[in-house]
């Protein structure tokens, strides 16, 4: 047997997936603060339901794909290795200046300053200047960087240094310096280098992504070293592969010289994965929305291709990472409803987390979370939870929603429960907004594609509240992350400031892409790549002179030439008018290239999985009436709940539909339909009902 493993770390919960060329299955466990109890809970519960024994299992695996939290989590809770910075002297304090205060607050309280992630005292300035051409101006002092080398490891115990000079993108001889200078001294010290990491110009935006990197590189390195030894003592055979901000995949071996590109990994292979899936249904124009225990995470996919975008923000923090663009809300299962200052009900973005939980999970919670609002409304069958692995305390939480929420709001406990669904579904919708209209996108020509345990009781009143008519509910839902993990390419991405006119010669720019592509070629024989499998895609951030910011433009397949200036030109217009409107692009000013970006992909095959082509009727299916609270006006409702819908495959709202890890809300006026392949459309109606 050969078993392809996909597993995301949550924070809640840690899904995992197993497909071979007969079968698939699905696990999920409680994610632990360790992340390697919650990965081998998960994978125990493959084990068990492919009906292998632990030695099996393992030597049967031959593919593992990990999305991991480890560097999400530690920049969510700003919990870091002490980490070090040499910088050019007179920039010691830029991390503090950063772009000023200014943001999207009109709140001038909300103007906080981005918190650090490196203490002042622990930056350190070294005497050397590089200028904008890459000539060195002052050179480096050797025994001054050994100086403040030892001073560092010696007397601030820092954990990691970041190195970030002026300029050092167009020359690197400096920071090579002192990268020679800490692997001498203290060989065992990491370290990131701005000109390795991120060769981009925006020193700002280049020194945050460079601390971060080194900031986690302590924590990643001994959690890697820690899973990888439990999983060869088990007796996997494959190197775990770990999924990347831009959207594909890397051994850990590469994956450790830079952790940084390991952020919402998880949520980039439900991306990935409901790209797969807009092919498979024929839909051009996908929103994915994945709600977890802690989080809503929402991409747009436009005719098979996802929004890579450069100048990521990690968390609170502007990066020149290029990554896929996913909008990210504190609206999940476990988000915490509570009362602010003015007597008003919030919900989020704080969360429970899987330690204590929800209150229903009886686990020692002691505030309502959004999980806790479902069940108070109906939604949730307390009895079939996890197709009942986990008992829900039903009395208990409609005790303390009452006693910590209605009572003080002065509302009935059916009333708050329904706010609080109100409130995160509204959150939601905005977030859905943020990625098309925003964008210049209107949001009721895509359909949604929802995932996570959560979002199937959410998709119909977000969806509504935005004007999408038609929602699909995959096969996986409830892990479906994990299930695109294994279907995402392998993916090496290099980019470089490289200034260019369309005045200047066409071989200087081919030159630069040459020298990335090389590089490309080495990380495809590094990673055994077959020929076959590789594909390279050539990128340039453009923008018009005078203008602040790029628009990321795909070039030509083949050689840069004088001839294919014209082509260029044309498909910048075209995708900066696709992202500002028709009309708006400046074609009478000068058109600056300012970074060349290749992509390397390896593809991957998995049409020979079995994935879910049969759908299978369980043997608890049933039908039976319950009483809710309706989730678009607050109002008592009945519905019809159908558990195990394959019994049935189609159905009119207002209706639940009941899988084991897994619900979905109808509402009144919508229908539901099962295709071949086990997932669920549902399409609804035009009008949006009345929330008074």
């Amino acid at each position: 047997m050969s078993i392809h493993v996909g597993i995301d770390v949550g924070g809640t919960f840690t899904d995992a997936v197993a497909i071979t060329e007969q079968t698939s299955v699905r696990g999920k466990s409680f994610s632990t603060p360790d992340v390697t109890g919650g990965i081998f809970g998960a994978l125990a519960v493959l084990q068990e339901r492919l009906g292998l024994s632990v030695d099996e299992f393992f030597a049967d695996v031959d593919r593992f794909v990990l999305g991991n939290t480890i560097v999400t989590n530690a920049i969510d809770q700003m919990k870091f290795s002490r980490v070090g910075l040499i910088t050019t002297a007179g920039f010691k304090d830029t991390l503090r200046i950063a772009r000023s205060a200014r943001g999207e607050e009109r709140d001038p309280h909300d103007l906080a300053p981005y918190p650090s992630v490196v203490e002042r005292k622990h930056i350190l300035e070294v005497t050397e200047r590089v200028d904008a051409r890459g000539h060195i101006i002052i050179p480096i002092d050797l025994e001054d960087i050994r100086r403040q080398v030892r001073d560092l490891i010696e007397n601030h115990e820092v954990e990691a240094i970041a190195v970030c000079l002026l300029w050092s993108f167009r020359n690197s001889d400096h920071e090579d310096a002192i990268a020679g200078v800490i692997r001498d001294l203290y060989p065992d010290v990491p370290f990131t280098l701005s000109s390795e990491l991120t060769p981009v110009y925006r020193e700002y935006e280049r020194m945050v992504t460079t601390v971060l990197d080194a900031a986690v590189k302590p924590i990643v390195a001994n959690h890697f070293q820690h899973l990888e030894d439990q999983l060869r003592d088990a007796g996997l055979r494959v190197n775990p592969q770990i999924m990347q901000v831009h959207g594909g995949f890397l051994s850990v071996k590469e994956t450790v010289k830079a952790p940084i590109n390991m952020f919402n990994s998880g949520p980039v292979g439900g991306v990935a994965g409901a790209r797969v899936l807009s092919t498979k249904v024929g839909r051009n124009k996908i929103l994915t929305a994945d709600m977890g225990g802690t989080s809503l995470d929402a991409a747009a996919i436009i005719d098979g291709e996802l929004r890579i975008v450069p100048r990521a923000r990690i968390g609170e923090f502007p990066t020149s990472l290029t990554a896929v663009e996913i909008e990210s809300i504190g609206a999940g299962g476990g988000s915490l409803g509570w009362i602010d200052g003015r007597g008003l009900l919030r919900v989020g973005p704080r969360s429970a987390g899987s330690t204590p939980g929800p209150v229903c999970y009886a686990r020692g919670g002691k505030v309502p979370t959004v999980t806790d609002a479902a069940l108070v409304m109906g939604l949730i069958n307390p009895d079939y939870y996890l197709a009942g692995s986990i008992d829900l305390d039903a009395d208990l939480t409609r005790s303390v929603m009452k006693s910590e929420l209605a009572e003080p709001l002065g509302l009935g406990v059916d009333e708050t429960a329904f706010g609080m669904y109100r409130l995160a579904a509204s959150q939601m919708a905005n977030a859905i907004r943020k990625i098309t209209v925003n964008r210049g996108h209107d949001p009721r020509g895509f359909s949604m594609v929802n995932f996570g345990g959560a979002m199937g009781l959410f998709s119909a009143a977000v969806a509504m509240e935005v004007g999408i008519q038609e929602v699909i509910v995959p096969a996986n839902a409830a892990v479906f992350s994990a299930w695109g993990l294994m279907h995402a390419d392998a993916m090496f991405s290099q980019v470089r400031t490289t200034p260019w006119t369309f005045d200047d010669d066409a071989a200087a720019l081919e030159a630069s892409f040459a020298e990335l592509e090389a590089n490309a070629e080495t990380w495809f024989k590094s990673e055994s790549i077959p020929d076959s499998s590789r594909e390279l895609i050539r990128e340039a951030d453009m923008k018009f002179a005078g203008q602040i910011f790029e628009v990321t433009t795909r070039l030509p397949v083949g050689v840069i030439e004088e001839t294919t200036k014209d082509a260029m030109r044309s498909q910048f217009v075209t995708d900066y008018e696709a992202e500002f409107g028709k009309g708006t692009a400046w074609t009478e000013s000068e058109i600056l290239l300012i970074n060349s970006r290749v992509r390397a992909l390896g593809k991957t095959d998995t049409d020979h999985l079995a994935g879910n082509a049969v759908v299978t009727v369980p043997a608890d299916a049933a039908q039976y009436q319950r009483q809710i609270v309706d989730p678009l006006s607050g109002s008592p409702l009945e519905v019809t709940v159908y558990r195990g819908f394959a019994a049935v495959r189609h159905a009119e709202g207002p209706c639940i539909l009941e899988e084991a890890d897994t619900t979905v809300f109808v509402p009144v006026g919508a229908t539901a339909e099962m295709s071949d392949l086990g997932d669920v459309i549902v399409t609804l109606p035009t009008h949006r009902h009345d929330h008074s």
